[in-house]
């Protein structure tokens, strides 16, 4: 029961931040982007729309094995008599229904792949939010590091400029040489250009995770979850057996190789012969419409029919090596699969205990590089350091904090990354949140952030037009409905009242 309002909480969070005005800074977590990700991502509902496809396409294959109905009518002129007027004539063909009674297991074959379709579509849906859950971790940790690196470059600069004003005001004084000056000058600018870049690396890290979460793209964020140290303890070879047996990915090529399978029987079933019921009913009518008159006598007829192809030049043939050939590539996919799986873990595995060896090594790298600097702008401000120790203990500096928090970035997003590919699931608040993702087309398309130009407009007006005319056309026949059915009691006892009268007369 926790566990299920701390859900509710998450997907209420995400609702209010789609609400907030624009301008307004939205802080927002980890946790609160990956459901809001869940539940408004353009990618993701494209992919769950492939179960609508499946599922229509086993409502095919079932509607193919069970009854199926036709008729046909017809109007025509036809010459009375020579040098007579034409009369018009009609006639109904009746109507002949069948039921599929034995295939050869084709049709049974195309249900179960149909099924096996179905559940396929289900485990991509699956597979594609764990993806975009990946995606958004790797996305928010990115512009966290981007934001981290502004301020260690900001810093850079403000250091460069501290001592540009000190080397300036040193060779005022006549004791420092104007290299000096000019080298402390070229150091700032080059920080300065670093910074820009830092800072334009944040927007674009910002605009890939507005993107993900489907937001208005000029909304500024405020990330609030920071990096926290999580250990990893599972082995490698346990996160690669966990893996095969919890990927999505793996599941739909084995059921993939089902299909293909079914597909070898559905091409076999062409050597077979195949049943049908059938039975019709022909009123063989036709009316004269000149002479009013009508003739004709219905017909019923009840059969089974027997189909057999004995011969069509190695068809059939060439299907089901065709089908046994697809089966063998599904065979093979799942081997690559397998393997694909298995190399990606290994080197998300490896990167991830590597980023964790820097991150420890890196911490007291930056404690001694603050020292190293230090030290050398005191000996320069006393005329004894150069302006060499100056740049180079700058640069130690700003390389050991970078290192750090690279380190420490690298090793969340490596992390996330192993768990990825082990095919771990969703947890309780991301799977409510992926439930609340908006299926109506329509809404979708209004509710987008992102404008639509004038044709889109165009076509939009349309349909909502055409669909306020079923909506009215709907309300117009309830309506018939209710006073047919109010009026009803009222004729009832008119008739009641004239039965009456007349009983008595």
């Amino acid at each position: 029961m926790q566990k299920h309002w701390r859900g509710m909480a998450a997907a209420v969070a995400a609702g209010l931040l789609t609400a907030l005005p624009t301008g307004y800074a939205a802080d927002i977590s980890l946790q609160e982007a990956i459901n809001l990700a869940l539940a408004q991502n353009t990618g993701l509902l494209i992919t769950q729309k492939g179960e609508n496809t499946a599922e229509a396409t086993l409502s095919k294959a079932r509607g193919k094995n069970s009854v199926s109905a036709s008729t046909s009518a017809s109007l025509f002129n036809a010459d009375k008599e020579q040098g007579k007027d034409w009369q018009t004539e009609s006639s109904f063909s009746g109507i002949s229904a069948s039921v599929p009674l034995y295939s050869g297991g084709a049709n049974e074959a195309a249900i179960k792949s149909g099924e096996l379709g179905v559940d396929a579509a289900r485990l991509k849906t699956e597979r594609e939010r764990e993806d975009l859950k990946l995606s958004v971790i790797q996305a928010y940790y990115n512009a966290l590091e981007a934001r981290k690196t502004i301020d260690v470059d900001q810093e850079s600069v403000d250091n460069y400029e501290a001592h540009y004003t000190n080397v300036s005001q040193l060779y005022s004084a006549g004791s420092k040489a104007k290299i000096d000056v000019l080298r402390s000058s070229v150091e700032l600018s080059n920080a300065r250009q670093t910074l820009i870049k830092a800072q334009n690396a944040y927007e674009v890290d910002l605009a890939t995770l507005r993107n993900l979460l489907n937001i208005d793209r000029s909304e500024p964020l405020t990330l609030t979850t920071d990096f926290a140290y999580d250990k990893f303890d599972i082995s490698m070879d346990d996160c690669v057996n966990y893996a095969y047996r919890n990927r999505k990915d793996l599941q739909i090529d084995l059921y993939t190789l089902q299909q293909k399978e079914l597909g070898i029987k559905e091409a076999k079933a062409g050597n077979i012969p195949s049943l049908t019921i059938n039975g019709a009913v022909k009123p063989n009518w036709a009316m004269d419409w000149d002479d009013g008159k009508s003739s004709g006598k219905p017909a019923y007829s009840a059969g089974v029919g027997l189909s057999w192809n004995i011969f069509d030049s190695g068809v059939t043939k060439a299907e089901i090596k065709e089908a046994e050939n697809q089966r063998d590539i599904a065979k093979l996919t799942v081997l690559k699969d397998k393997e694909t799986i298995d190399l990606d873990l290994r080197q998300a595995y490896y990167n991830m205990r590597e980023a964790e060896k820097r991150f420890t090594s890196t911490s007291d790298a930056v404690g001694q590089a603050e020292q190293d600097y230090y030290i050398a702008r005191e000996k320069y401000r006393a005329g004894e350091g150069l302006m060499l120790d100056i740049i180079d203990a700058q640069l130690a500096l700003s390389t050991a904090r970078l290192n750090h928090i690279s380190a420490q970035y690298d090793y969340a997003r490596y992390k996330a990354q192993v768990e990825n590919a082990m095919g771990i699931g969703l947890t309780e608040s991301e799977k409510l949140s992926a439930g609340n993702l908006q299926t109506d087309v329509q809404k979708v398309v209004q509710a987008s952030p992102i404008p639509m130009t004038a044709q889109e407009q165009a076509v939009q007006a349309k349909d909502s037009k055409k669909t306020k005319k079923r909506q009215q056309a709907k309300i117009e026949t309830r309506q018939a409905s209710q006073q047919a059915a109010a009026s009803k009691p009222v004729a009832d006892d008119a008739q009641a009242t004239a039965a009456a009268a007349a009983q008595d007369k």
